[in-house]
Order: C-alpha cells, then structure tokens, then sequence
C-alpha cells in the first residue's frame, strides 16, 4: 500500500499531526468529527474520502460525544444529538460506516479512538483552535501508531495561513481583500461521492458492546435527563443539526437579507441570520452560506472589487446589506480564529492579558475607581441588577441561549461597568457566555467578550470612570436609540419563544 500522495483537498487545510505512512494492514479509514459536525461542505469528510479510496479501504466516520468537559449540559447535548441524528440520515444507505457514541459517564468513551486506531490505516481529525480541541488533539496524535491528519473546516481563509495575529478588525479586513481572493475559488464538496467508497466493515462484537453506538431517537427522547451533566440549563426553543441550519440560512436568504443592515440590530425583531450557533457546532460551512449568498445574488469571485484600504464596504461588490453580513461572517468572524489559532497557552483567552496593552493600562488606571453598583456573579446569572433591560438580555440568554445582537455588546459592558474588578468582569462574562449561549466556547464568541474590554478596538475619549479609555454604551443611550419596551416585556415577564 503506497502513501496518499494526491491533494484534492487544499494542502494549506492539512496538517499532518503523526507523519506515518498509511498501515499495510488497516482495515479502513477513520474521521473522527468533532468541531465539522455534517456530511457536506467538509474539507475533513472530503480528505477522508480521498484517503480512503486512494487506498481502497472503507470509511469509518466516528461522531462522538463527551459528557465530561467543562459547561456539559442538556441544551448542549439535545443540540448536537439533533444534529448526530441528521448526520444518520445522511450517510445511511452510503458505504460510510457511521458511529455516533454518546458517552453514558465520564471516561467511558476513553479508549475509543485508541481502539479503532489500533485497526486503521489512517485517520483524519477536525482542526480547531478553540475550547479543549487544541490539546485533546495533541494527546491523541502523541497516542497516534497511524498516519493522522488535521483538517481545518473552520471559515473561507485556512486558519493557520496568516502565521501572525492581528490587532485590529481593520488590519485583519486589509490582509483578507489583499489575500483571500484565491481561496474564494477553493471549496468543500456540497455532496461528497460516497458511492465509489468500499464497502462499510462491521468492527468486533466486543468493541461495540464496550462503546456501544448511541441510541440517538432514545436520547432525544428521555435518555439525555439520565446522563451525568448540568440540567439545570435546558433546551432552548433552537433545533439542532445541518438541517435546521440550512432552513435557517435559506429563511435568512429570502427574507432577511434585504433588510438586515438596518434589522441586525433591532431588539424588537429577528433581523440576523440565527446561524451562529449551527457554525459554532459545525452544523453549517461558512462556503455553505457564502455559496447561498452568491446565488442570490448572482455574484462570482471574479466580481471582487479591488479595494485594499480596509473599508467595510465595496471589496466584496454585493449588495450593502450582503456585504454587512459577511463583514460579520468572514471579517468578525475569522478574526477571533486567527487570534485562537495563535495563543501560546491554554485558556489564554481568559485572562486579562490576552488584551492589547493600551487596554489593559486604561483598566488598570482605572481599577479602583468608585462602581455605580457591585453584583456577585449569583446575582448576574439571577438577572437580579436593577436595570430591567439588562435583566432581559440575560433572560433571554438563560432560556433561549442566545443574546439579540446589539444587546449581547450592552451586557457585557455593564457587566465590566458592574464588577469590583476588570478581571472578575472577564470571568463572569465567560462563564455567563460559555454556560447559557449556544454559540459559546467558541473563537468568535470569546473575541467578543473580549471586544468588550478592548480587544479588536481603539482608545475612546473622554476617558470615563470604570471604563477609563474602554469604547462606552449606556443603557439610557441604548433606549433612546431603540423600541426595547416590548423586549423587556417578553423577556421579564413573558413566555420565551422563538421568532424565526
């Protein structure tokens, strides 16, 4: 059996992790999906294919789901088994052999990978750069007696091209109009050919009963309330999976689009795309939603402007509200992969110096200065300050999982303007963030809680108590720019439900 030597899949999305060659003796090929959660537009499930045919082996796609790591709770596990559930359906009658495991205890799934390793000639993984994925990718390659592969899924630029970090959104939107025209033309496939795939193998008796494949209609039925993980933070009204999220994107497309400059940030309305939970666990491809752009719109990245200066608008040559969106997508977006992709330490995006150094002088010029009010964190997840609107935001974080988009900025800069220290408001604002919102334990998410004091932006004047030269916002400002009344009305005092 001869090393893959061909690259369907861009080489720039590759990283070998144990640079063996493929096992003589392998029975097939493994894709552990994690961070890539669906059966199209993925680069890791196409480079999986091309392994497994160029040494005509059968593929085996390994979908599995801890119970053990940190913020584990029943919204998180109903989103992702709603989307295993799709992932099923999708490779079912296919020679994939798909293996959804659901761990039942903590350590119950380990030996797993090590087990299927033991009988692959290769494996492909998920490339991230957020939450645990980074160092649970170096355990299992330093465990690795297979060629293993990483394959970056994550965005339209490959996430370890850049090589540098950048400060600001401006500097990083300057480097994509200069540099991501060429990877405008590189995409996953929208249906990947399974057909030509060998057969799927049945693994040993043993190994199944030992890690026995999730009962996923069992699950969603009542088998989640038995798992060992936090139920207190219920389901919220989102349905999970790749097909709820291409409703969404197609819902997004025909009716919000027009509109969602001027709509993105009203309370009162469901002017976003509501994607960014299904990006988050993989249940969507941002080429996936750049494509449905594009054929709305008629448009090719042969109509790129030439614009390098940085401006948000004009480079992309798309309608205003189109190029809005992707500014947040692509630009936004992205930025907070190119800032996770390039920490040096494990949860470095907690800590205060993970901001530029104007930002942390200014907060800690400012550090004890006088606070208008003081809350414990209880009291923050409670919704018990004395601003309504507040209140609300959080409320609708608890049970929804999510924050309307101008008001997720508004509670994060209370939550600094209301904490004894600029430390202990990062650390409410991710632990906040990461337990409720589905988006959460996400490179995006996390540079936004960080935007918040600071990061991505530039000093303010005048130089204000608390905030020192940190960009402000008001809640009275907020209401005098906003319709809010109907808003703290549903979310204090309402029933919680979903607009889509």
């Amino acid at each position: 059996m001869e090393s893959p030597q061909k690259y369907g899949v861009p080489k720039s999305r590759i990283r070998i992790l144990s640079d063996q060659h493929p096992a003589e003796a392998g029975e097939f090929v493994v894709y552990w999906m994690t961070t890539a959660r669906r059966a199209h537009w993925n680069f890791g499930l196409d480079r999986a294919v091309e392994l497994a045919l160029s040494l005509d082996r059968p593929l085996l796609v390994l979908e599995p789901l801890r119970v053990g790591y940190r913020w584990a709770s029943e919204r998180f596990h109903r989103f992702i088994v709603e989307g295993m559930l799709d992932n099923a359906g999708a490779f079912a009658g296919t020679n994939v052999h798909y293996f959804p495991y659901v761990e039942p205890a903590p350590g119950a799934g380990s030996g797993l990978l090590e087990a299927l390793m033991e009988r692959a000639a290769a494996m492909v993984a998920d490339d991230s750069p957020g939450f645990f994925l980074p160092r649970m990718l170096e355990a299992a390659a330093a465990r690795s007696t297979v060629r293993m592969e990483a394959v970056d899924s994550n965005g339209i630029l490959p996430i370890h091209t850049p090589g540098r970090v950048f400060h600001r959104a401006y500097d990083f939107r300057r480097y994509l109009q200069k540099e991501l025209s060429p990877f405008l033309f590189e995409a996953p496939a929208s249906s990947p050919n399974l057909e030509k795939l060998a057969p799927p193998i049945t693994l040993p008796a043993e190994l199944y009963k030992r890690w026995p494949m999730a009962d996923l209609e069992q699950l969603l039925s009542d088998g989640i309330a038995e798992l060992p993980i936090d139920h207190m933070v219920k389901p919220g009204p989102l349905v999970g999976g790749p097909k709820a999220a291409g409703q969404h994107l197609a819902d997004f497309v025909a009716n919000k689009l027009s509109n969602y400059g001027q709509d993105r940030n009203r309370p009162e309305g469901e002017g976003t795309s509501g994607l960014s939970s299904y990006l988050h666990f993989g249940h969507i491809s941002t080429h996936e939603v750049l494509h449905s752009l594009a054929e709305h719109e008629g448009w090719s990245p042969w109509d790129l402007g030439d614009i390098t200066s940085g401006k948000r608008t004009g480079w992309w040559n798309l309608s205003e509200p189109a190029e809005a969106f992707l500014d947040q997508i692509v630009t936004w977006r992205e930025l907070g992969f190119n800032s996770a992709c390039q920490q040096k330490t494990p949860g470095e995006e907690e800590r205060i110096e993970s901001l530029p150094p104007w930002a942390q002088l200014t907060l800690s010029e400012h550090r004890d200065d006088p606070r208008p009010y003081v809350y414990t964190i209880d009291q923050f997840e409670r919704a018990e300050t004395h601003d309504d609107l507040w209140n609300a935001a959080q409320n609708q974080l608890r049970k929804e999982g999510r924050i309307q988009n101008y008001l997720r900025m508004l509670w994060g800069k209370k939550i600094l303007h209301w904490s004894e220290s600029p430390e202990t408001a990062l650390a409410i604002m991710t632990e906040l963030n990461n337990k409720y919102a589905l988006d959460g334990r996400d490179p995006n998410s996390s540079s936004g809680i960080r935007w918040v004091l600071g990061m991505y932006d530039r000093a303010w004047g005048p130089e204000r108590p608390v905030f020192g030269k940190i960009r402000f916002m008001s809640e009275a400002n907020t209401r005098r720019k906003m319709r809010v009344d109907a808003y703290i009305e549903r979310w204090n005092g309402g029933q919680a439900t979903l607009g889509l």
